[in-house]
C-alpha cells in the first residue's frame, strides 16, 4: 500500500484555472497521489475554467466521494466556487474530512461560497478573496495571504496571486519542512517569502 499523501482536487465549470493548475502542479512535485474530480452535475470531465481554459478531470466526483483523502482542495473562481457550494457531495466530503481529522484547503471565493455558506467551519479563522470577504464574520476573517488553522485542519488563501504560497503550505503541512523546501526551491519563489529560513532552520 502506498504511503503517499492522497489529495482530492475538486473542480467545476468556472473554477479559477491558475489556482487549480498550481495546486495540481505543486502536489505532483511533492509526489503526492492526486485525483482531480469534476463536481459538474452532469458528470462532465472537460470543464471550462473562469478565463476560458479547458481542463480535463480524472473522474467524476461521485466515483471517489466515499474514499479517504489526506487533503481536499477547493479552488476558487466565483462561478466555480458557487458550483462547488451547490454540490451536496462537496458538503458531505468536507464533513467527512472533519470527522476523520483530515485537512481541507480552500482558496479565493471557495472559503466564503462553500465553507461559510454551509457553516462547515463556523469557528475557524479563514482567509479569502477580498471580493467575498464580507460573507465571513469579522471575528473569523484573516487578511493573511495564506491562513493555516491547525486546530481545525483548515488552510485558506486569497486568490490567484497567492496560489503558489497556498499550495506550498499544503505540502508543508502534509509532508513537513524538508519536502516543502525540496518542492519550493527549484520554483524560485519570491525571496521575501523567506522559505529557506522557514523550511531549513530548526
Amino acid at each position: 500500500m502506498s504511503n503517499k499523501q492522497r489529495i482530492l482536487i475538486c473542480m467545476a465549470n468556472g473554477t479559477e484555472e491558475m489556482e487549480a493548475v498550481t495546486a495540481i502542479d505543486v502536489m505532483k512535485r511533492a509526489d503526492f497521489d492526486i485525483t482531480v474530480a469534476s463536481a459538474d452535475p452532469d458528470g462532465a470531465l472537460t470543464l471550462t475554467c473562469s478565463r476560458g481554459v479547458k481542463l480535463v478531470c480524472d473522474t467524476a466526483l461521485a466515483t471517489v466521494a466515499d474514499q479517504p483523502f489526506d487533503c481536499v482542495i477547493l479552488p476558487g473562481g466565483i462561478e466555480g466556487a458557487q458550483c462547488l457550494g451547490d454540490s451536496n457531495l462537496i458538503t458531505e466530503i468536507v464533513k467527512q474530512q472533519q470527522s476523520d481529522n483530515a485537512w481541507v484547503a480552500a482558496i479565493c471565493a471557495a472559503p466564503a461560497l462553500v465553507l461559510q455558506r454551509h457553516q462547515l467551519f463556523p469557528t475557524s479563522h479563514m482567509s479569502c478573496h477580498p471580493s467575498v470577504s464580507d460573507q465571513i464574520p469579522a471575528q473569523w476573517l484573516s487578511r493573511r495571504r495564506v491562513m493555516t488553522d491547525y486546530d481545525h485542519h483548515l488552510i485558506t488563501s486569497q486568490g490567484p496571486g497567492s496560489a503558489m504560497e497556498f499550495a506550498i503550505e499544503i505540502v508543508h503541512v502534509l509532508g513537513g519542512k524538508a519536502l516543502a523546501w525540496q518542492v519550493a526551491e527549484p520554483m524560485m519563489p519570491l525571496p521575501q517569502l523567506h522559505y529557506e529560513k522557514k523550511f531549513t532552520e530548526s
